[in-house]
Formats: structure tokens, sequence, C-alpha cells
């Protein structure tokens, strides 16, 4: 008996924070909610996207002096499903999308756990600059994640070292293998927080707001937390803490 075809659905952007007239916005972020690894409901559910919009409002309000945009992206499909992929076909259709609304301007994908993978499959289009995916789910299959494509972005990881839903080793080893022909990759560890990294929630949401304006939006510059990572050659620069209170004062 062949297999039921998955229904076919358009993703959307959620509405804009930030400038607001297409003209306003210098930079744009793409926010990028948890799925599931299979199934066929549309959008994401609505505690994934309520740490969305959370992440999207923290963000905007960092850079919207200087004209940061930022959407959530509400897909097609929220089941990864194979070599479907549907998330991440629904972040390329969101970048295609986001240059026609606001034009010629760089973008930044922000994935939470399958969003994350989304974000690093999606990170090759020609308008990203740079990729963070947090708690990324990065399943071990026939052949690896591809990280070719994500060579002259800036891509940051942060990952949770007791997240029992998606595996921080995996993660590890997919930025290890990234780092090997880009540089300018880099990984944090969020010592002993879970999945939906909400013991240290605002330092978590403080480093995407600075890796984010620093690769858009000049002259914003990295954090020093970042610099050392960015430098520091493999296992350091994939394993760097995330400090208890980073972003505040």
């Amino acid at each position: 008996m062949a297999s039921q075809a998955l229904p076919v659905r358009g993703a959307r952007l959620g509405r804009a924070f930030g400038t607001g007239p297409a003209s306003g916005a210098r930079a744009v972020v793409l926010v990028l909610p948890e799925g599931r690894p299979a199934g066929d409901r549309a959008g994401a559910s609505r505690a994934a996207n309520a740490a969305a919009r959370r992440l999207s409002r923290a963000l905007q309000h960092a850079g919207q002096e200087a004209g940061l945009v930022t959407h959530v992206v509400h897909y097609g499909n929220r089941g990864w499903n194979g070599h479907h992929a549907h998330p991440a076909r629904d972040a390329e259709w969101a970048a295609d999308e986001a240059l026609r609304r606001y034009g010629d301007v760089p973008l930044c994908l922000v994935g939470i756990g399958i969003g994350g993978r989304a974000a690093l499959w999606a990170g090759g289009h020609d308008a990203v600059a740079s990729v963070i995916a947090l708690a990324p789910w990065l399943p071990i299959g026939r052949e690896p994640d591809p990280v070719r494509h994500l060579i002259d972005r800036h891509v940051l990881i942060a990952h949770g070292t007791a997240d029992a839903v998606h595996d921080p080793d995996l993660s590890f080893r997919f930025a290890e293998r990234a780092k090997k022909i880009n540089p300018d990759v880099c990984r944090f560890e969020v010592h002993a927080d879970g999945h939906n990294l909400r013991h240290h929630g605002s330092e978590v949401r403080a480093l995407t707001a600075h890796f984010a304006l620093a690769t858009l939006l000049p002259p914003h510059r990295f954090s020093r937390p970042v610099t050392d990572a960015l430098a520091a050659p493999p296992p350091l620069g994939l394993r760097m803490p995330l400090a208890s209170g980073y972003g505040k004062g």
C-alpha cells in the first residue's frame, strides 16, 4: 500500500516586531520555532510559538534603534518528516519573503530545537549573514547534516548540558565538523540547563541578541565571550560555558 501523501501548505511570516515601514528596516531576523520530528500539522505548538515570540521581542528590543525587524516563521508543516525537511524549506521560503518585503537586507536565522536544524540547513541562502541554533535537533542519519554551505556565515550554537530532548553531544559534533571548514563557528554550553533553557533564559536571549546584532548591523561588535569562543581552537571554542548573568551590567 502506498504511503499517504503529506498535505502541502504554505508557510507564512508572523507580524513584524520592529520599525514598521519596510523602508526603515536595515536587517531582519527570522525566528524558527521548535517543531516535531514527524507529523503533518501546520504551525508550531502553543508553547513553541510563545517561546519564539518571546525571543523575537527580545531581539527586536535590542536592535530597534538600529533598524532591526524580526518575524516568527509559521510553518506550513511542523514535522521534519525525513527527506521532506519541511521546516528547512519553510525557512528558505521565509528568507525569500523577507527580501521581497524589505529589499536587499542581511538576514539572521534563529532556530529553536528542530527550528535550529532548519536554520542550519537554510543558512546557505545568499542573504543569510548568520545562523543561531538554540538546543538544535541534529539526529544521526545515514549521512551527516551538511556544513559546507555555511562557509562565510557566522554560526552560533547554544545548548543546555542537561538537555534530554535533543542530545547536546550531537550539536557539538556538528559544530566540530563545521569549524574545520569555517573559523566563524562557536558553541556555548549552558551548564545544567535542560531543553527549554529556562534557568538561563535571559542569558541565552542576550547572547542571541548580541551575536545577531554584531553580524547584521555594524558598528555593533561581538561580546568578549563570543570573540574568545571564535578565536579558541576546538574543543575550547565549541564548549564555551555561558556565564551566569551574561548580558547584565
